[in-house]
């Protein structure tokens, strides 16, 4: 029991790591995403571009392949950055690429009816916008959304190869120095109740949000 008890001691410091990582990508991600949503269904062709371009190209390479490159490959170009700072702009980048597509498709599929009712009351495009589009839009894509927050737990252990200690790599060093799966298990057991601290999470969020519908 004392065994399991510091095996898990030391995978929670390795967890702290994934913690921030993952609080840091959620909120920057979501508030990127959202941004480049409203851009790429503005009228400006060229911002349309633009986004559609870093949208086509995130969701169409692998993260780790993305991770490598700001880490390994900008200092190439003079570009140096500590492991997490690496590692948080490059998720950070890609998550918000996903977020992108999956806000534009929620803002596309409000009625065009309410636009209508918000010019009649007066409201301008960015009040519009963030107080009547952006509410129902977060409801209706709260479902995806939760998935790749789910996702980006599981997507976290992706740093250990730029040498960050995060929940994995920390079991993966007790595995190496005990030979035994215990620290597999146990990581597993805690990447299952951050997953489902998130679930839960999220079910609340989408009994908050179902006003809105």
């Amino acid at each position: 029991m004392d065994y399991i008890l510091n095996v898990t001691g030391f995978i929670l410091e390795g967890a702290k790591v994934t913690g921030q990582l993952y609080l840091i990508t959620a909120v920057f991600s979501v508030l990127l995403g959202i941004m480049c949503a409203i851009g790429k269904i503005s009228r400006f062709r060229l911002l349309r571009i633009i986004i559609g371009f870093y949208t086509w190209v995130f969701r169409g390479t692998p993260l780790l392949l993305q991770l490598f490159f700001t880490y390994y490959g900008l200092p190439v170009l003079g570009i140096t950055l500590e492991p997490f700072q690496a590692a948080a702009i490059t998720f950070i980048i890609n998550y918000a690429a996903y977020f992108t597509e999956i806000f534009r498709a929620g803002i596309e599929s409000i009625g065009k009816g309410q636009y209508e009712a918000a010019r009649v009351l007066g409201l301008n495009y960015r009040q519009t916008m963030f107080r009547i589009i952006i509410p129902q839009t977060v409801r209706r894509v709260l479902p995806p959304v939760s998935n790749e927050a789910i996702n980006l737990v599981k997507d976290s252990a992706l740093v250990s190869v730029i040498g960050m200690t995060d929940l994995l790599r920390a079991a993966r060093q007790v595995l190496n120095r005990d030979f035994t799966i215990t620290p597999f298990i146990i990581a597993a057991i805690l990447y299952l109740l951050i997953s489902s601290v998130i679930v839960n999470v999220f079910r609340k969020l989408e009994e908050r949000f179902s006003i809105y519908e």
